[in-house]
């Protein structure tokens, strides 16, 4: 008796033992004989290519048209996940070089923020300050919105101006929520940021599909502001880390000790952390760290400043101590005044070891 065709592009699996058997039939006419030939016996192999599967088929028919508004350090490494994830992009920088970058891997380039914003289901905005960010909105939409537009900002800014921004918005009818991120160029790169989302459960769950596309972790933390309100304490930390591990690596070194030794032991005790582990000041420690590169790119002097500025505006307006938050400020002020703002934010270890170093 002739076994059964099967219906076009039918994909079964089964377990027995130690093997799976995966049927595909592509077309009506591959015989049930012929498709029960594939059989694949390493499991580990057939997790790896379900995997790719699942994403494949979840991307089609789920492409977005998102706009992403600011492609600098961080920018440029979220939107490029977007496109590998096979949204459909629309990009806007004042940099043509960032913007043709993104060109090049499929994304359309735009003259105008309010164009873009017309084009696009969700928009993100990653801009370096208050004043951008703010500016950048009255732009995108001076001409009106589309009612089903979510505008997010991963931008790091203050709680009080995302009030704002969503009252503004929403009463134009879209809607905005704020979704700064943390994790830097690495994550980044890689696409394990992790999201902290201020807005309605909603709002939170109409956007977490698409910032999973950009982040491994995505966090609703409550009420429009909260997410900005976790970044500010996360940043006003992560300083005060980079300080105390650059004073610690420094003093180690003075001491005689060697360098990778010392970090191997902080990486193992109680001392690890971010900026010790990831993202060490000392060159030589971890290669992709912006220590190995003259201190070049990665997360600013200048960014750190502005956020530890915002942190202590919301620490005097809710009458909350923070010394260190404070000294860290102060300490990063001074590495702006001597024009060192444009280094990444670790290069105070550098100026510790040349004893350069001063509030």
């Amino acid at each position: 008796m002739a076994l059964p065709l099967l219906a076009a592009r039918t994909v079964c699996f089964w377990w027995s033992d130690r093997s799976f058997t995966v049927l595909v039939v592509p077309s009506r006419q591959t015989s049930f004989a012929t498709a029960m030939s594939l059989r694949v016996v390493s499991p580990s192999l057939l997790n790896a290519w379900s995997q790719t599967l699942v994403r494949a088929m979840s991307t089609q028919g789920g492409s977005k048209n998102i706009g992403f508004v600011g492609l600098g350090n961080m920018g440029a490494n979220m939107a490029s996940n977007l496109i590998k994830a096979g949204h459909k992009l629309h990009v806007f920088d004042i940099s043509k070089p960032a913007c043709q970058g993104l060109a090049a891997k499929g994304a359309t380039v735009y003259t105008k923020t309010s164009e873009l914003a017309q084009n696009s289901d969700f928009v993100i905005t990653m801009l370096p300050n208050n004043a951008i960010v703010e500016k950048s909105y009255e732009e995108m939409t001076a001409d009106g919105v589309n009612k089903d537009t979510i505008f997010i900002d991963s931008s790091t800014i203050s709680p009080d101006l995302v009030k704002t921004l969503q009252k503004r918005i929403t009463d134009k009818g879209a809607r905005f929520i704020d979704a700064p991120v943390s994790g830097g160029v690495p994550g980044a790169e890689q696409a394990t940021l992790t999201f902290m989302v201020g807005g309605t459960d909603a709002e939170y769950n109409a956007v977490k599909a698409v910032l999973e596309c950009m982040g491994k972790r995505i966090t609703h933390c409550g009420v429009y502001g909260m997410g900005q309100a976790a970044k500010l304490c996360n940043n006003m930390m992560l300083a005060i880390s980079m300080i105390g591990v650059s004073e610690a690596m420094n003093l180690a070194v003075r001491q005689g000790l060697d360098a990778k030794v010392f970090a191997e032991i902080i990486n193992s005790s109680t001392g690890r952390c971010w900026a010790s582990e990831i993202y060490n000041p000392v060159p030589g420690i971890c290669p992709t760290a912006p220590a190995n590169k003259d201190y070049a790119g990665g997360f600013s002097s200048a960014l750190i400043t502005k956020d530890l500025g915002l942190a202590s505006g919301v620490a005097n307006s809710s009458n909350t101590p923070i010394p260190l938050g404070s000294l860290a400020h102060k300490v990063y002020t001074s590495l702006c005044t001597q024009g060192l703002g444009n280094k990444d934010f670790s290069v105070v270890y550098d100026q510790m070891k040349k004893e350069k170093f001063s509030v």
